[in-house]
């Protein structure tokens, strides 16, 4: 049974214990609930797949309370990514980032890993708690999207992989975030969302 959590601190603070356990949480994001686990747990990160039912070869962003989050995971950091977070973290930005040399890539830290911090009071509070989360969108892979905790109480009421949702209230939806790539030498345009192109080369120069 999926137990529901308040987004209280003492809610949130049952949720990362869960996580700390290698469990899986569904909390509240500035769009729609996602359902997460730690960063670097091969197995709850394979159980995220298996309860969305997705193909096992995507990739799962990262969600951050902050950039030094991401730097801390091993991850680089330079001027255009700071730029970059600086101006719309949080928010609706996603950065591909690449390991830094030296930290050497293993099956749970891929050699380059989107990164997003999220405008969300609840979610960064529980990230706060937690750590880094490997998340994805709290839905069964191509059904609606969720919104609120009884959406993801009906979503996943059939079987017994997520163990908690946070009860953040209803979220708005919207527009998936924009993506760049900044892994390489020249910033990529992987997909335009509520940030523009022209917004993102007013601050980086140019992008591809």
């Amino acid at each position: 049974m999926i137990e529901r959590l308040p987004a209280t601190p003492e809610g949130l603070a049952a949720a990362a214990a869960l996580l700390d356990k290698s469990g899986l949480a569904a909390f509240p994001t500035d769009t729609v609930y996602g359902i997460g686990c730690r960063v670097g747990d091969v197995q709850a990160v394979a159980r995220i797949f298996a309860a969305k039912r997705r193909p096992t070869e995507r990739q799962v962003p990262i969600l951050a309370a902050s950039l030094e989050q991401a730097a801390e995971l091993g991850y680089r950091v330079d001027d255009r990514v700071q730029r970059l977070a600086s101006r719309w973290w949080p928010g609706p930005l996603t950065i591909v980032l690449r390991v830094e040399d030296g930290a050497g890539a293993t099956p749970s830290m891929a050699v380059t890993q989107a990164f997003r911090v999220p405008d969300h009071r609840v979610a960064l509070s529980l990230i706060e708690r937690s750590g880094p989360l490997a998340t994805s969108s709290a839905n069964r892979s191509g059904e609606p999207e969720t919104y609120d905790a009884d959406d993801v109480l009906v979503a996943f009421a059939d079987d017994d992989l997520l163990d908690a949702v946070v009860d953040g209230g209803r979220v708005p939806g919207g527009v998936a975030s924009t993506v760049v790539d900044l892994s390489e030498t020249q910033p990529r345009l992987v997909r335009e969302g509520p940030i523009t192109r022209k917004q993102l080369m007013e601050v980086i120069g140019r992008i591809d």
